[in-house]
C-alpha cells in the first residue's frame, strides 16, 4: 500500500512535468511547442517552421503519455506508467538526434544557448516515470487476495476429514467401527483376564460383604475367681 502511493506521488510529478516541459525553452530559446511533430521522422532533422497547433507540436506525444501515466496510477498498473516513461524518454531522445543533425553538435552554453531547461524538465519526466513504476507493487490478483483470506484450498470430496497443511487424518476419521487400541500393547478387558485373579479376598478391605473390614468388638476381661478356703472353686452359695 505504501509503495503504491509513493510509486503513484513520483509518476505524477514525472508526467506533471514531462507534459509542461514544451512551454519552456529547449535550445536556443526556441520552445519546445514550437517545434513540429512530424519534424522527428524525416531524414532532415528539425526545421525552423512552426507548427500549426499544439496537436501537431512536440507537446501532443508529451500529453498522450501523461495520460497514460494517470490511467495506469488510477490501475495501479506498473506497464503502463513504465510504458509513458519510455515514451516520454524516446521522443526527448529523438529530438535531440534531429537536433543535432541541424546543429552538428547539441551543447549546454553559460550565455543561455543550446540545451535549455525544456530538455531537461521533459528527461527529468521520463526518468521519474520509470521510478514511480519501479516504486509501486501494482495490484495483487485474485488468487493472492483469496490465498490471504483461505490459505489452504478446501480438502476433496475423498477426504473431507484432513486437517491442511499436512493433510493428516483429522479426528472424526475412523477406520473401523471398533475402538482403536491405545499404545503400543492390546487392550486386555475384564473377560479376557485369569479367574480370580486381582479380586481382593472375603473380609479383604474393600469387600461389599457386610461388616467387612470392619474392626470387632474388643475382647471382654475374664471373670474374677477368687479362690476358697480349700483352694477350690468358690460354691454356688459363696461359702
Amino acid at each position: 500500500m505504501i509503495r503504491n502511493v509513493l510509486g503513484a506521488i513520483v509518476a505524477l510529478v514525472g508526467a506533471a512535468a514531462a507534459v509542461l516541459s514544451p512551454f519552456r525553452d529547449w535550445y536556443d530559446g526556441r520552445l519546445g511547442r514550437s517545434y513540429r511533430l512530424g519534424d522527428l521522422f524525416t531524414g532532415t532533422g528539425v526545421t525552423g517552421a512552426h507548427p500549426g497547433g499544439l496537436f501537431t507540436s512536440l507537446w501532443l506525444p508529451f500529453l498522450c503519455a501523461a495520460v497514460v501515466a494517470v490511467v495506469g496510477v488510477v490501475l495501479r498498473s506498473r506497464l503502463l506508467v513504465a510504458l509513458a516513461g519510455v515514451v516520454v524518454l524516446g521522443f526527448t531522445v529523438l529530438w535531440m538526434v534531429r537536433q543535432g543533425q541541424v546543429n552538428g553538435s547539441l551543447a549546454v552554453a553559460s550565455d543561455g544557448s543550446g540545451l535549455q531547461m525544456g530538455v531537461a524538465s521533459a528527461a527529468a519526466g521520463g526518468v521519474l516515470l520509470l521510478l514511480g513504476a519501479a516504486l509501486m507493487s501494482g495490484r495483487r490478483g485474485a488468487g493472492a487476495g483469496a490465498g490471504r483470506g483461505r490459505p489452504y484450498e478446501a480438502p476433496g470430496s475423498a477426504d473431507p476429514d484432513t486437517w491442511p497443511p499436512t493433510r493428516e487424518p483429522g479426528p472424526s476419521v475412523q477406520t473401523t467401527p471398533w475402538p482403536e487400541p491405545e499404545g503400543d500393547a492390546p487392550y486386555v478387558g475384564p473377560g479376557d483376564a485369569a479367574p480370580g485373579a486381582g479380586r481382593p479376598g472375603p473380609g479383604a478391605p474393600g469387600d461389599g460383604a457386610p461388616g467387612a473390614g470392619r474392626p470387632g468388638p474388643p475382647p471382654s476381661d475374664p471373670p474374677d475367681e477368687t479362690p476358697g478356703p480349700s483352694g477350690g472353686k468358690p460354691s454356688p452359695s459363696g461359702d
